[in-house]
This record gives structure tokens, sequence and C-alpha cells, in this order.
């Protein structure tokens, strides 16, 4: 198969061609080394603090769509048919300063000036959606985005300022939107793109198919999704990644479809692309989506990359394995369907051969009488990683419980669900009494390490109470259980 052997993108109002490029070469590096765009600041080099946001807009089947990203552990490699909008961009009409900058400056919403920039980006991208009218959704923007000089009240208040300031459809990048988007679809020319610099390789495959391809041909390669993991081994461990083969811009892996029973997703499909399918068919989940990291995070992060990497704390797979998920792996052109709890055999190992990957993944809906619950601890509230995750589900049968899928992430070498809990209460009234008979029977499914997330004390007494908590939210009590914060 032919190949391409140069990314190509925009940036800002340039177009940039590059052939040299190595599976490790960061965004952020070649804005700040390269490009000498230096608003785009480093500060944690882990997608922690989003000093280094910058706008990234792909064309998508719905138009040109914008999302912020932490530039700081996004591959160079992936920016290919995408427009980069840096600080440097932004203006009003007139090329002064833009109204979210200029509410900025008014309400000294800057102090040291460090974080700004990403702060300014982040709001910027929720000044476009029409989203910076209420307190919660400015929050909720700035998830990704750490001050430690301002105590982020002068910021909020730019914010609010700015939703009433200047028009969208005067905006530049919004006037100039059409063009880029015709502009992107010139420079895509549907083929596999191969780029390496000093003997690191990446690979884009052109299509689902491709990558199955590539896959067997290359051998032991590193698939990068969202890279919002894999980009801390090159940032933190200095690995080498190569060959890489990234895919997080593969249509065929971002599909999203719903049936009477089932819902699918593609292993491409972001936290963010499926937000709001999840809140509309798990409406239990709503809360907890927006707890998956920043919006820079969700923005970049996969449903497939949080299963493939097998983390024992990542944050989807113990609620997908309460609701019964299975995952669909790929090798070549066969394809295998198994329960995700079976896909997670050990610490650092998966049911997944290395050419193989993962497709897609089928949630089974809900049945309306089912009880559904999921819990994250961790310990910041916001773009803080899980100490301990739990889901639960529940079904009755006259007030006998018929079924239960308790599911627990943080509390062993994998996801995993609480087996003896879960034979403690089928078949028991779902009553105090049979709840803490289960919470008394999960010290025999568990034995948590301990590290500086959590102790292994504290995650065992947490792992417990959640699932009283669950039992408190459930049972027709007069005061919600649930606190708000």
């Amino acid at each position: 198969m032919s190949a391409r052997g140069e990314i190509r993108f925009l940036l800002n109002d340039r177009e940039v061609r590059l052939s040299s490029v190595g599976a490790g070469d960061t965004l952020l590096d070649h804005l700040r080394l390269d490009q000498r765009l230096r608003g785009t600041k480093e500060g944690c080099a882990e997608g922690d603090c989003g000093a280094c946001t910058v706008l990234v807009g792909r064309r998508t089947p719905d138009g040109l769509k914008y999302e912020t990203v932490n530039a700081c552990i996004r591959p160079l490699a992936s920016a290919d048919l995408c427009h980069v909008v840096t600080v440097e961009y932004l203006r009003d009409p007139e090329g002064g300063l833009h109204a979210v900058q200029q509410a900025m400056v008014e309400h000294h919403g800057s102090q040291c000036g460090f974080c700004t920039p990403g702060i300014v980006m982040s709001l910027y991208a929720l000044w476009m959606e029409g989203g910076c009218g209420s307190v919660e959704a400015v929050e909720t923007a700035l998830q990704g985005n750490l001050c430690r000089c301002t105590g982020y009240a002068p910021i909020i208040r730019a914010a609010l300022d700015a939703a009433g300031r200047g028009s969208m459809a005067d905006d530049p990048l919004m006037a100039e939107r059409d063009a880029v988007m015709a502009k992107l679809g010139e420079l895509g020319d549907g083929a596999r793109v191969v780029v390496s610099r000093g003997g690191s390789t990446a690979i884009l495959p052109a299509d689902g198919d491709d990558l199955a391809r590539v896959l067997l041909e290359v051998g032991n390669a590193t698939i990068v999704a969202g890279s919002t993991d894999v980009g801390l081994w090159v940032t933190k461990h200095m690995k080498d990644i190569s060959p890489a083969v990234f895919v997080g811009h593969l249509d065929d892996l971002k599909r999203i479809g719903v049936t009477e029973d089932a819902l699918f997703l593609g292993a491409g499909v972001t936290y963010s692309e499926s937000a709001s399918v999840i809140a509309e068919h798990f409406p239990h989940l709503a809360d907890f989506w927006d707890r998956i990291g920043g919006w820079q995070v969700r923005n970049m992060g996969t449903i497939g990359g949080n299963i493939a990497n097998g983390s024992p704390i990542g944050d989807t797979p113990p609620v997908l394995i309460a609701l019964g998920a299975e995952v669909m792996l790929r090798r070549g052109s066969k394809r295998r369907t198994i329960p995700l709890e079976a896909f997670f055999i050990d610490y650092g190992k998966q049911d997944r051969a290395p050419d193989e990957f993962v497709e897609s993944v089928r949630i089974p809906l809900p049945a309306p009488e089912t009880l559904n619950a999921a819990y994250k601890i961790s310990k910041r509230r916001d773009e803080d990683i899980s100490a301990v995750c739990g889901a639960f589900q529940l079904t009755q049968d006259g007030g006998t419980v018929a079924a239960a899928r308790l599911a627990f992430g943080g509390m062993a070498a994998t996801p995993r669900r609480a087996a003896k809990a879960e034979a403690a209460l089928i078949g028991q009234p779902w009553s105090e009494a049979s709840v803490r008979a289960a919470m008394a029977a999960m010290a025999e499914d568990f034995t948590p390490l301990s590290d500086w997330r959590a102790s292994a004390e504290y995650r065992s007494k947490v792992a417990a109470n959640l699932l009283l908590r669950f039992f408190l939210e459930t049972s027709g009590g007069e005061a919600p259980a649930r606190l708000s914060a």
C-alpha cells in the first residue's frame, strides 16, 4: 500500500508539512522549539496543569470541531490533517485582544501569568460554544487548568463577563471555519502515513482495515489512541514507543450505535464524544463521566485506550464490568468477543495478542427496574486518578436480590468483581442487614495494596462503605445520602 511520508496540518494561519517526526515527538516541543510559539507553556509535562492547552480542530461528519488538548502529551504525528490553534492566534475582529483575553485583563485574572495562556484557551473554547454563562460550566471547563496564584475567583468573573462580549459570528476563527474545513480536505489523501526521525517511527493507518494490516506487518507496535497514558511514558519515563501506530484519527473506531438492548462504542470514541449518549442511556454515569480527568483529557482519552492499557485504577473498566460489557478484539480479518472482565488477566497482562487491537465495546442497556450506581474516590475531586472506584448493578425480584454485579478498581491487580460479596447478596432481601453481610464478605474478595494514593486499610473500608452508600441511595429513604461535593 502506498504511504505518505509527511504529516500535514494547519498551524494558526499557516500550512505545515513535516517528514522528520519521531514517535515520541510532542506537539508542545514543536510549538515552542521549532515554531517559536512560546505562549504555550510546559508546566507538568503529564497533562495535569493545563498550561500547554491549545485547540485542535478536525473534520468530523458534523463539520469542523475544535477541542482543547494538552500539547505536552499530544504526539506531534497525531496533528496530521488538523488545525492547531495557539494563544497567539486569538484576536477580536479588529486584531486586538479577544473578549476572553480582555475580560481576564479587566478582572485581574492573571498574576504570575504562567498558567494564563492555557486558561485563556480553555475559556475561549467554552466561549465558542456559548457556554461561559454559568459558574458550573466555567468550573467544568477549567478542571484541567491549575493556577496557584489567583484562587480562581477573578478567572471565573472574567469568564462570566466574557459571555456577554463579542459575537461568535464575527469571531475570526469562526469566520474562517469553512475555509479551514476546505483546506484540511485538500491536505487529506486517504493514504497511510509513515514518518520517522532518528530511527523512531510513527505510523498513521489509512482506516480500520489498514490498522489491522499494519499491526500484522510491523509486530510489537505501540498502539496510541488518546495518548493520555502513553504520553507520560514519553515525557516521564523517557520510553521509546517506536514503532508507534496512531489510531485516534480513524473514523472506523469512532462509531457509536444504539440498538434495543445495547450501546456500541468504537474503541476510538473519546470520553467527550461519548458523554451525551452515556448520560442518555446510563444517567447514573453523567456525573461520573465529568470526573474522568479534565476537559483536555476527556477530549483526548478514549474508551478503548482506557480498557487496553489494563490499569487497575482506570475509571471506565469497573463501570463497564458492572454493566456486563463485552469487548470486541480484532487481529487481521478475525474478530472475537469476550466479557470485559475476562480481558484483564493479571497486573500488566491482558487477553490481547501484540498484533490484536480493541475494536469496540458493547454495553447492555439496563432494564428499567435495575439499580445502578458508580462512585469515584480520589484525593482531589477534579482531574485526579482514582484511589478506589466502585460500580454496582442490582436486580430485585419481589424485594429479593435476584442478580448483583459489584465491580471495583484500585482494589486488586486488575479491575475485578467482588464475587463473595455478590454471593452474599443474591437470594437475600435488599436490606441493610444483607448489605452489611456483603460488606463483611468483601474482605475475602480483595487484599488491596498501600501506595501514595491510599492505604490498604482505607481502600478496604471505602469499598465496603460504597456498597452501603449504594443501598442508602436506593432504599427509598427520605433524605438522599449523596453529598454534593
